[in-house]
């Protein structure tokens, strides 16, 4: 079980650990999503932040768990609220958010069962 929950730990604090990096450096990917989403260009580095904090909290979850734990849960939230944002715009292009959710998802899970 460690090695399982070793690894999605891992790969989900790579999966966010990149996308905060591309909201953070100004790359315009996130820039045209958030036009794409009606969102606030203002708003990508607050939400590059949140990815960026999520990240952190999971790999400091491997030594605190409490911290990967609410690192997990907060990284749900923010891809349900992605979610809700994709299809408030009539957006159906949720490849990308399916597998960071169900990446977020699975990291809750294990952490959850592994902590415990």
């Amino acid at each position: 079980m460690h090695t399982a929950y070793l690894t999605v730990t891992l790969v989900a604090a790579v999966l966010t650990g990149s996308a905060a990096v591309t909201y953070l450096i100004g790359h315009e990917y996130p820039r045209a999503q958030a036009d794409l989403k009606r969102i606030p260009r203002s708003w990508v580095p607050v939400l590059g932040s949140l990815l960026a904090a999520g990240t952190v909290g999971l790999l400091a979850g491997l030594v605190v768990p409490a911290l990967g734990i609410a690192a997990a849960a907060g990284l749900v939230l923010y891809f349900a609220g992605a979610l809700i944002a994709h299809l408030r715009v009539g957006s159906r292009r949720l490849a990308g958010w399916a597998v960071f959710f169900t990446t977020e998802v699975i990291a809750l899970a294990v952490t959850l069962v592994y902590r415990s």
